[in-house]
């Protein structure tokens, strides 16, 4: 067996493979003389079928099964020599036919990159520190007297306004066509002021009445969420079928005691303040983390395989579709398309993918192990989480190879990570305003 290799790039070869006609010959022969001992054959005795019958009976067969054991026998002996670390499934390219030439085929194989030795001890890293205002708990404690909020249909007669909600039904129209895909919306609830679907319609409904009708033309911008309503001019015939005036609750012990075992409003405060500081500790620690892998990343260059790429385009898809889906929308109705979701987060998944090998070299770099006493204790802290026994999920783990091999593998993770951050020189800093105001959004 001959081969030879075509460098792609660094991280994905063409292996060229070829049999000489004579071990083809030799196989071929082998394969029918073993074949012709019990094949049976309208007409012919057992062990006297002429090679020719059993060609046009099983010469499909043969050549298919002959043309694996070629390529992995080949291949096999090819990773061996050359110590190549494969990922992902290889891609053959065998030949139509086996017969008086030699066995030829192409393998393309994706590998991982050679990572030198990285220098992780004494990385200076700057902890961003979020302080906690006075005014952020106020307005998370505003957000939690809003959900709690009373909404009475008004028995007065008079016209919408700002801050009040109002149930509608709606349908949008086009050049006089309804769009097929928005439809007629009935009960739909609407606060006046948020500009939930247009500023222009919000501007219209204010002063309508209960059981008033307006004929409202709107116009919506190109960038618009929904591409079907983008740049269009669209008429909705809207009927405000109630108004509904909201009472916020007051804010005393028993509005505090809804959100947990809170005496007074101060408890609650201190609750939320424990809430933030631990979104903003957690912030902090993807922050540090992300500065780690950046300054680890300007030391080395690989290149990264497609096909974990692809992985993990693919994990990015389904989480966004869940994430739809528990929101009781999907893809389709926000005009996305997974194909747009890949390509719109394709440099996020070469980021990770360079962060998982990068980890990976500490790991291997470090020799690090996992003692299976702390395999056990995060196997407990996940039955307390998800409410499951711990000899029920370890009876999981035990019958699911592949389950727990990624549980160990993500658990040497974490501790390559700290392992990372307890040897670098961190300074702490204080946030900017305007990083903070993201950080707060993101934990409400």
């Amino acid at each position: 067996m001959q081969f030879n290799v075509e460098d792609v790039s660094s991280v994905k070869k063409v292996i060229h493979i070829e049999v000489p006609e004579e071990t083809v010959r030799e196989r071929l022969d082998d394969a029918y003389k073993e074949l012709k001992k019990n094949a049976k054959i309208k007409g012919f005795r057992p062990g006297k079928v002429p090679r020719s019958q059993l060609e046009r009976v099983y010469g499909k067969q043969v050549q298919a099964d002959l043309t694996q054991q070629f390529v992995q026998e080949s291949f096999s002996e090819v990773l061996q020599e050359l110590q190549l670390k494969v990922v992902g499934t290889p891609q053959v390219e065998p030949p139509e036919t086996l017969g008086k030439e030699p066995f030829r085929c192409k393998v393309t194989v994706d590998i991982m990159p050679e990572i030198s030795d990285l220098a992780f001890k004494g990385l200076e890293l700057k902890k961003p520190v979020y302080p906690i205002t006075d005014g952020e708990i106020d307005a998370q404690l505003a957000m939690l007297r809003k959900r709690g909020a009373d909404r009475k249909k008004i028995e007065e007669d008079r016209p919408a306004r700002e801050g009040d909600f109002v149930l509608v039904d709606y349908e949008a129209k086009k050049d006089g066509e309804v769009l097929a895909d928005i439809g007629r919306n009935e009960n739909v609830m609407l606060e006046v002021g948020k500009n939930s679907i247009h500023k222009d319609l919000d501007e219209n409904i204010k002063g309508m009445k209960a059981g008033e009708s307006r004929a409202i033309t709107v116009t919506f911008p190109e960038d618009y969420l929904n591409p079907e309503m983008a740049g269009q001019a669209l008429t909705f015939d809207l009927t405000v079928k109630e108004i509904r005036e909201e009472t916020l609750p007051e804010l005393d012990a028993e509005f505090a005691s809804q959100f947990g075992p809170y005496e007074s409003i101060d408890a609650l405060k201190d609750a939320i303040r424990v809430n933030l500081q631990q979104g903003y500790e957690k912030r902090s620690e993807q922050e540090l983390n992300e500065q780690a892998f950046s300054k680890l990343l300007e030391q080395v260059e690989f290149d990264v395989p497609e096909v974990l790429v692809e992985g993990e385009l693919n994990r990015i898809v389904d989480d966004v579709q869940r994430s739809f889906a528990y929101h009781n929308t999907s893809m389709e109705e926000m005009g996305l398309t997974p194909e747009k979701i890949a390509e719109d987060r394709r440099e996020t998944a070469v980021n990770q993918v360079k962060r998982q090998m990068i980890l990976a070299k500490i790991i291997d770099q470090e020799k690090l192990d996992l003692p299976e006493e702390k395999v056990n204790q995060e196997m407990a802290r996940m039955s307390v989480s998800i409410g499951q026994s711990l000899e029920e999920l370890q009876k999981y783990y035990k019958e699911t190879p592949n389950a727990i091999d990624h549980l160990k593998h993500g658990l040497l993770e974490k501790e390559a990570m700290r392992l990372i951050i307890e040897n670098s020189d961190i300074e702490e800093v204080e946030a900017q305003p305007e990083t903070a105001a993201e950080t707060e959004e993101e934990t409400n």
